[in-house]
């Protein structure tokens, strides 16, 4: 499996985020690496609030959470955000978080499809009994990281997990989607992978908790944001027909529908923020806890 990116792909306005706290990735300890990706930690303590964006991956995350001038800490699944993820930050707090692959999630919830949680955030103990205050306590506060990861991996292998050939075929289909541009209709896909379509949505919809197509347009405006956040001289309808999409027109509609301006704009505005202007970019969208940020 592979180890954890250093990318920041699918922030929207990484260097105004990473900026305004602290954010680690750590690999799980080996036996969890195959459903779980890396985990995520954030701490953060603001003179002022600041809203973080994030277009999120398919993806369920699991997190143990604490604004400290707000209450104990608690636990949260978030499940595929569909839209724009935005969360306010406030104050002093800090996010552990264990953000599972693509279909990784499913073996530790055998028992509902993950479309279940698609679009929601909800707390982690109705879905996980074990995932007390007491528990989140144990993992959020500790100072140092080597404590948090080791609370984070002593939870998740306490976990009852049903090993699932379904859900390797569905990380290995989604993690295909990401590294492939050539993958851009369902159909030809699911043909060379000798599925019927019907066959690929069932499997998403179960495993993953969207469409193949949601995943194909996910990763292709991930790439066009990470793209338009570093480089100034990108030609959009290069990229847009090497994304597979029909002309730029339908590019920058898909990434305007996303991520709230369009790409040229963000792309202004991101040269602005590294040659040390204020920068603006950030797009509204639901707000919500930080369980997406990881993506």
């Amino acid at each position: 499996m592979e180890a954890p990116r250093h990318d920041t792909r699918g922030i929207v306005d990484p260097a105004a985020l990473l900026n305004r706290v602290r954010f680690r990735r750590h690999e799980p300890a080996e036996p969890l690496r195959r459903y779980v990706e890396w985990y995520w930690l954030i701490d953060w303590d603001l003179p002022a609030p600041y809203a973080s964006h994030i277009v999120p991956h398919p993806a369920v995350n699991l997190t143990f959470q604490w604004d400290e001038d707000e209450g104990p800490p608690y636990a949260e699944v978030t499940g595929v955000a569909l839209g724009l993820y935005t969360r306010k930050l406030t104050g002093r707090g800090r996010v552990c978080g264990a953000k599972f692959r693509p279909g990784g999630f499913r073996p530790y919830v055998p028992e509902a499809p993950v479309s279940r949680w698609t679009g929601r955030a909800l707390p982690a103990q109705e879905v996980f009994a074990q995932a007390t205050g007491d528990a989140a306590h144990a993992i959020v506060t500790p100072a140092e990281d080597a404590a948090r990861v080791a609370a984070l991996d002593a939870f998740l292998l306490a976990l009852p997990c049903t090993p699932d050939p379904q859900a390797d075929l569905a990380m290995d289909l989604v993690r295909h989607i990401r590294a492939d541009r050539t993958v851009r209709r369902v159909g030809d896909f699911a043909e060379e992978q000798g599925l019927s379509v019907r066959a690929m949505q069932r499997l998403f919809s179960t495993y993953i908790g969207v469409s193949p197509k949601w995943c194909i347009l996910r990763y292709r405006i991930h790439e066009a944001l990470d793209l338009a956040g570093t480089r100034t001289d990108v030609d959009w309808a290069t990229l847009a027909s090497e994304l597979g999409y029909a002309d730029q027109a339908h590019l920058v509609r898909d990434f305007t529908a996303t991520v709230g301006v369009p790409p040229t704009a963000y792309a202004a505005d991101a040269a602005d923020g590294r040659s040390g202007g204020t920068g603006s970019t950030g797009s509204t969208g639901s707000t919500g806890s930080t369980g997406s940020t990881g993506d």
